[in-house]
């Protein structure tokens, strides 16, 4: 028996597997993405669940395996991600990313990289993300055409692009109607349930003896899930006393019905992982990625149970 069928031989009856990251190192390739996410909130992220789905769809069919990457925080990013880069991936998905423009600087370019409605555009990289503008434009005229005219925007954390954007959206349906937006009307948070309930409950009580606006709209499903509880907490009804839309389609609007925005946010992510694949290939090959930079998806206005036309006559004061 020849040398090398006694070797293949012998690893057969000892059911070896050769070791996985030696025989990357070996051709380069780990066959294998990053997925980096801030995870550092204890509420469960119903839209990190979903986009990773997504990256997960996309990774099994370019045949890669998915690594997860969990940061404590945004401000652990220029650490943590190129101690990543070492070999063990060949690519990384970022999610939502709060970096600043300087971030340049220590973002490894020998390890490509997408990013998934990042906070803000980071030069020379690509991005996915859906029409955050298009979205909140098309859900507040939706509830100015039901017949509202007071209606509260909470929207998520300032100087974010996706959360700017959605606002811009509630302005524009706002200006283009010829609605003059309330004074005090526009309201920032973050992307929590907590968040949600607490700028609600401190724009109630800062309000008091004015008038309960007709509806809300809400930078995201968490968001409006929060304000619902707030108002409920005060013995208000929603959608009898007031209306409410949120934003991304999670399964906390599904399984509440909630009106609210679509975000295709399986396909950001198996989309995210396509151009990842188009980049790794671009580099290995010695040549320049052609493609867009910024890839916006469409979104869907969903009609649920919280968003009605406003009682004819009907004007609730807050209490």
């Amino acid at each position: 028996m020849e040398t090398r069928e006694r070797v293949l031989a012998a690893a057969e009856r000892l059911r070896y597997r050769p070791n996985a990251t030696a025989r990357a190192l070996s051709r380069q390739r780990a066959n294998a993405i990053g997925f980096v996410a801030n995870i550092a909130n204890e509420e469960p992220n119903l839209y990190f669940l979903e986009v990773f789905n997504g990256v997960v769809r996309g990774a099994t069919e370019a045949e890669q395996a998915t690594c997860v990457f969990p940061l404590g925080g945004w401000e652990e990013a220029p650490k943590r991600i190129p101690a990543l880069c070492d070999g063990r991936v060949d690519g990384l998905v970022v999610l939502a990313p709060y970096l600043e423009d300087d971030s340049t600087n220590w973002l490894p370019p020998h390890t490509p990289l997408v990013t998934i409605h990042a906070g803000m555009q980071l030069q020379g990289q690509v991005n996915v993300e859906a029409d955050d503008e298009a979205g909140g434009f098309g859900i507040v005229r939706h509830m100015l055409e039901l017949g509202h005219r007071h209606i509260l925007c909470v929207g998520g954390p300032p100087h974010t692009k996706g959360a700017d954007r959605r606002v811009e959206g509630f302005l524009r349906a706002h200006a283009e109607t010829g609605v003059e937006v309330g004074a005090h009307h526009v309201i920032r948070t973050w992307f929590t349930v907590q968040g949600g309930r607490e700028a609600m409950e401190t724009w109630l009580q800062g309000h008091r003896g004015e008038r309960l606006p007709e509806a809300i709209f809400c930078g995201n499903d968490a968001i409006a899930f929060g304000c619902m509880e707030a108002l409920e907490a005060r013995g208000l009804s929603v959608p009898r006393d007031i209306s409410i839309a949120g934003f991304d389609d999670t399964l906390l609007a599904r399984t509440l019905r909630m009106t609210t925005v679509r975000q295709p946010l399986l396909e950001m992510g198996r989309q995210a992982v396509n151009v990842l694949m188009q980049l790794i290939e671009a580099q290995r090959s010695g040549q320049t990625y052609e493609g867009p930079r910024n890839i916006v998806l469409p979104v869907e206005i969903l009609p649920g149970r919280t968003l009605i036309a406003p009682a004819r006559g009907a004007v609730l004061m807050i209490s």
